[in-house]
């Protein structure tokens, strides 16, 4: 995986029985004035879901298309792994303001998104400066998210409801990118490396465009994991994005796991609704089932932090 640095062994086994971060217990996880039957019936899908899930976990969906929207633990915080990389080429595709790219960016844009590389990583965070990064959250009004420190950027502080609002400006938005740099942005998150397609891709229709950005962390200090997916589902009429973020898991299969659980759900209730295509999972891919724990190589993202080798 090219985004992976120091592979672990072993590892160490996470307590379970992790506290969710509290919601109130009458608020629905989904909801739509214009398809509230839809809405009500993916919130029992995403529970049922969850069910049994030890890990913390965070999501955002939202369909303009139906106007369904889903909100469960969204301001709470999680280490970002590489999917702080989207918010980094966002920052960059912003500093432009419609303007050609420069070589330097797009020789680093290219492999930080499609391959998730470190390095390309590491120079456009120097090259932009937290200021630029933080100027950006403001504008895009990710308010939430507090920048990794000492150019520890995968350890940034993200949410569920920041990381929707990311795709936002990605997608709908009109008052942050051009036309032009959305579609840019979201090629390359469409031509990510085969083997870091998984996660909220999982279950993508038929004809519809899965745009990924992944990331998979191991912390140095206490062994557990934070897996993160951010999709952009597009095409053959559908229009909807997910972020799924997780922590405190004993193994980077059981995070994946989590993600694909809801995703399968999302695809299946908001990809699949008013059409007869049947879902294709990813190649490969088993359907996740209660308590599994999907078989992977655990390699960490290499994302920079105290006591890992830095790129």
């Amino acid at each position: 995986m090219a985004g992976g640095l120091g592979a672990v062994a072993v590892a160490a086994l996470a307590p379970l029985g992790i506290a969710q971060p509290a919601a109130a217990a009458t608020t629905p996880i989904c909801t739509s004035s214009s398809h509230p039957a839809l809405a009500a019936k993916l919130s029992r899908d995403i529970k049922s879901a969850l069910s049994g899930r030890t890990d913390t976990y965070a999501l955002a969906v939202s369909d303009p298309r139906t106007g369904v929207t889903c909100s469960l633990h969204a301001y709470h915080q999680f280490d970002s792994a590489s999917v702080v990389k989207a918010t980094i080429m966002a920052t960059v595709l912003w500093k432009e303001k419609g303007k050609y790219l420069t070589q330097f960016e797009l020789d680093n844009l290219h492999p930080m998104i499609e391959s998730s590389d470190n390095t390309a990583a590491t120079n456009l965070w120097n090259y932009l400066g937290t200021a630029e990064i933080n100027a950006f959250l403001k504008k895009a009004g990710m308010t939430n998210t507090v920048l990794g420190s000492g150019g520890y950027w995968g350890l940034t502080q993200i949410t569920a409801r920041d990381e929707m609002r990311l795709l936002d400006v990605l997608t709908d938005r009109t008052d942050v990118l051009t036309p032009s740099a959305k579609s840019f942005a979201q090629s390359l998150m469409a031509h990510v490396e085969t083997d870091q397609r998984w996660g909220t891709p999982y279950g993508t229709p038929k004809g519809v465009t899965a745009h990924v950005k992944n990331g998979w962390l191991q912390r140095t200090a206490t062994l557990d994991w934070r897996v993160n997916s951010l999709g952009i589902f597009n095409g053959s009429g559908r229009d909807y994005r997910m972020v799924v973020l997780t922590d405190h898991e004993s193994t980077e299969g059981y995070g994946i796991t989590t993600i694909e659980r809801v995703a399968l759900q999302v695809h299946r209730d908001l990809g699949m609704y008013g059409f007869k295509a049947a879902v294709a999972p990813r190649v490969g891919a088993e359907q996740p089932q209660p308590g599994s724990d999907a078989p992977r190589v655990e390699t960490s993202d290499g994302s920079p932090q105290p006591g890992s080798v830095r790129d």
